[in-house]
Parts: C-alpha cells; sequence; structure tokens
C-alpha cells in the first residue's frame, strides 16, 4: 500500500516544486466539510475496478453482438466465431478475447437516449445525463456530477488512502476535456491523479509528482527543509495553520513515493508480459509519427492496461484508462468501418484486453478486480452509403470481467437486427449502480453539491444477475 494522503490530495498535487503548494482554501474547507448521509452498508465484493473506456463507440454489431442472420446491410462484414463460453459467439477479428469469454459476461441491452459523444460519455461515466443535455462541448464547461470513481474517493476518503483513483494516459476529448472525468461538484479534491504518457520515451509519469527539468527528489527534498525551517519561525497558532503545515507534509511525501514510482516503471516486467499487452517495437512506433497518433499515444495502448494492473497491485483501488482521446477517428467509424476494426482497432483491443483479464487471474487478483470495458455508445445497425455505422445509443454491449461475475454469462439481448434491447434493458445508472454495490457502498448513498443539495450517487439498480451469489 503506498504512503497515507490526507483528503484534499488533489490539490496537493497540483503543487510546483520550485515554488509552493497552490491551493484553494475555500475549495479546501469546502471538499473536507462536504458529508454523505448514508454509509456504506453492504460488505465489499471487490478491491479494485479497473474501466476501460473506448472513446467514441466500438460497434456492437462487430464485436460481442453480431447477426449473422440479418440482411447484408446489418450483419456486415465479419462472421462470428465460438468462444470458450458455450453459445458465445464473439467476432472473428476477436480471437484472443472468445479464449477467456468463459471469465467474461456480456450485457447486450445497454441503452440511453445520447447521441453525441460527449453527453454519452458523461452519462456512462457519471451515471447521469449531462446537466448541458445532449450536445457536445467545445468550449471549457464546469463539471457537475462527479464521475464514479470520484465519488468512491470521496467516499473513501476517511480510510487514509494516498490515490484512491487514477486515470491515465489523458483527459480525453480533442478540444476541451469533456467535464465526465473529475471531482464534479465534490471538488477538485476528488478528482483522478492523471497519469500521462510520453510516447517517444515510451514511459509514464503521475501528474506534479515528477520534478520539474533538472532537478531531483534530493532537491525538491532540500527546498522543504529550507520551507520547515522557514516556517518553524512562524506561529501555528490556529488550526488552519497547522491543517495547511499537515497538507504540505502529507503532499511531499507522496512526491517521495517510491511505490507509485515502480507502479509506473513499466521496465521491471518481462519482456514476454508486455509483449503479451501489445509492446509496440521501436521501429514500429518511428514509423508512427502523425501529430495525432503521438497525441492519441497509439504505441502505448496495450501498455496502458499494464500499467492499470500494475496500480492496482499497488493499491490505487479504482483505474480508468481511456483509449482513445479524440472525436471523429478511430472508434468513431463513421466511414470504412470494418477496415479500421479489421486492421487497426480490433487486434491491439483484443490483444491487451485479454492480456488485463489472463493477467489479474494468474495473479490471484481477478476475483477482487472488477474489468469493466465500455464505450459511450454502440453504432448503427444499418450501414451508412460510406461503409460506416453511426452513433446508436439505443442498444449496444458493455463486458465484465472478474470481481465475481458469471464467466460465460450474457445478460440482456437486442432484437434481431441490434437495434433495442428485447430483454433485460440495461441503463448507465445501473452499472454504475453495480460497481458502486460490488464496493460494498449502498447506490442510495446521498452526497451534496455546492448549495447544500442531495444527490444519491446513483438512480440505477445494481445488476446482481451478473454475479454468483
Amino acid at each position: 500500500m503506498i504512503e497515507t494522503l490526507p483528503q484534499t490530495r488533489r490539490q496537493l498535487l497540483r503543487t510546483s516544486a520550485s515554488g509552493g503548494l497552490g491551493l484553494s482554501l475555500s475549495g479546501l474547507w469546502r471538499a473536507q466539510s462536504a458529508l454523505a448521509d448514508v454509509k456504506p452498508t453492504t460488505a465489499a465484493k471487490i478491491k479494485a475496478c479497473i474501466v476501460v473506456f473506448y472513446y467514441g463507440g466500438p460497434s456492437h454489431l462487430d464485436t460481442y453482438d453480431l447477426k449473422p442472420n440479418a440482411p447484408a446491410d446489418v450483419r456486415g462484414e465479419f462472421q462470428p466465431i465460438a468462444s470458450s463460453a458455450p453459445g458465445v459467439m464473439v467476432s472473428e477479428h476477436l480471437p484472443q478475447m472468445a479464449k477467456v469469454m468463459h471469465k467474461v459476461a456480456v450485457v447486450r441491452s445497454v441503452n440511453h437516449q445520447n447521441r453525441l459523444h460527449d453527453s454519452a460519455s458523461t452519462e456512462m461515466l457519471t451515471g447521469r445525463q449531462s446537466p448541458q443535455g445532449d450536445r457536445e462541448e467545445f468550449a471549457p464547461i464546469p463539471q457537475f456530477y462527479p464521475c464514479v470513481g470520484a465519488t468512491c474517493s470521496y467516499l473513501w476518503r476517511e480510510r487514509g488512502l494516498d490515490v484512491p483513483h487514477a486515470a491515465l494516459p489523458f483527459m480525453f476529448h480533442n478540444v476541451v476535456d469533456v467535464p465526465c472525468q473529475g471531482g464534479g461538484f465534490l471538488g477538485s479534491a476528488f478528482d483522478p491523479l492523471q497519469i500521462a504518457v510520453d510516447v517517444e520515451k515510451r514511459a509514464y509519469r503521475a501528474g506534479s509528482l515528477t520534478p520539474p527539468d533538472g532537478r531531483t527528489f534530493a532537491s525538491v527534498g532540500d527546498r522543504r527543509r529550507l520551507l520547515s525551517l522557514l516556517e518553524s519561525q512562524l506561529s501555528a497558532s490556529n488550526s488552519a495553520e497547522r491543517q495547511w503545515r499537515a497538507f504540505y507534509d502529507k503532499a511531499y511525501s507522496l512526491l517521495g513515493s517510491e511505490t507509485l514510482r515502480r507502479a509506473l516503471d513499466l521496465s521491471a516486467e518481462s519482456q514476454a508480459t508486455r509483449d503479451r499487452y501489445g509492446f509496440k517495437p521501436a521501429e514500429a512506433v518511428n514509423s508512427d509519427t502523425s501529430q495525432s497518433a503521438m497525441a492519441e499515444g497509439r504505441p502505448m495502448r496495450g501498455q496502458n492496461l499494464l500499467v492499470a494492473r500494475r496500480l492496482v497491485e499497488a493499491g490505487v483501488p479504482f483505474v480508468n484508462v481511456f483509449d482513445f482521446r479524440q472525436q471523429g477517428q478511430n472508434w468513431d467509424a463513421h466511414a470504412n468501418n470494418f477496415f479500421h476494426h479489421k486492421h487497426y482497432l480490433l487486434p491491439q483491443t483484443d490483444q491487451s484486453l485479454s492480456a488485463l483479464i489472463e493477467d489479474l487471474d494468474q495473479r490471484g487478483l481477478l476475483d477482487s478486480t472488477l474489468v469493466v470495458a465500455m464505450g459511450e455508445f454502440g453504432r448503427t445497425p444499418r450501414i451508412n452509403v460510406n461503409a460506416g455505422r453511426d452513433h446508436w445509443p439505443d442498444c449496444y454491449s458493455v463486458l465484465l470481467a472478474g470481481g465475481g461475475v458469471k464467466g460465460g454469462f450474457v445478460y440482456g439481448s437486442s432484437d434481431k437486427l441490434g437495434m433495442y434491447p428485447e430483454t433485460n434493458p440495461v441503463s448507465p445508472a445501473d452499472l454504475t449502480a453495480t460497481i458502486f454495490s460490488r464496493f460494498g457502498i449502498d447506490p442510495m448513498t446521498e452526497i451534496h453539491d455546492t448549495t447544500a443539495r442531495p444527490h444519491r450517487i446513483s438512480d440505477g439498480r445494481p445488476i446482481r444477475e451478473l454475479f454468483a451469489s
């Protein structure tokens, strides 16, 4: 377990080691004083959750809900293949996932009403409709509802976790961060620890836990000791000053955390393990040097999931992995859907997600770690004139593995064209309620916004049928 961090860790992590700790006292005290009315009441079934978010919207009809008997303009080019789970078919371009489906549950009836990327992402990651409605955000707006990881982080604030929630390798969007990836009305104190990837160096760093260029952790420590000497000459007679100093001490403690830095150092992994997740050779990285490719971190897609596993091992209970940054590209396959899925999208996803499931299982972590793989929506059943599929939130698939799920289980179904749920419709709120419930958190727990108005953390129903009793 990594060293303890106080409730206000996020503001402290926004430090500059060359100066003081930038911290809003009003926001800090507000974040500390907010209290939940209802405490967790059920036994926790999991210790960690990894959410892999495929931004852009993968096609459910070309992955885990194929319709081989549908008309050609619906079924598309891909054929279903048998998997390790009897009766569960997957795309022919997911051969590695086919081997682990006996450890996976598929929900084929997820649906909501948001037809645009940003609003759909907001509902999937928070379990709530965006207050701005179904729209794209092309200018910064404040986030209102906290994401699931931030809510967990808030409810765990008494546990003394230094990093309850991490996200990598970027905040997603092509223009501005979609307002669904942080603490929302709970405050920035409950934003995730942001872990970034340097594609050229093929290395990871955790926010401001990296010293400024040209400085070492030892030099940062020297500056801290100098600050302590200066502070010792000042009075700390009031509680605000004492708390302030305590926050400084904790922030610098995390700044020097060896455990976290080791978790981000993939050189500790064998080459065989890195290859299993999809380690792209240097020559391949050098041949893919377009600005968009570097921004997307494409050569590191598989390694991102390996980092997520290492963070869970290091004691981080909630990890978000964002698979792509930009809309209008990649999973957003409005044109040439089958070419992109066959040659680029599915092979890397197939390799890395199956590796994560197998790796967690081999390390004895799968039963206690829930893996959720999802996009913000699916794709239209009808193929368009550009050989693509458009946005379709009316019915699509989400995968769950580990955390006690019934392996090889399919929950819900779509109709014969994959257009609408036929049985057991599932909302994003149901998915968030399921995650909370597996952590032993009552989905009816209330939290308060900045006006003291109460909000349930989820209005959904946990999908208990997914799990063994």
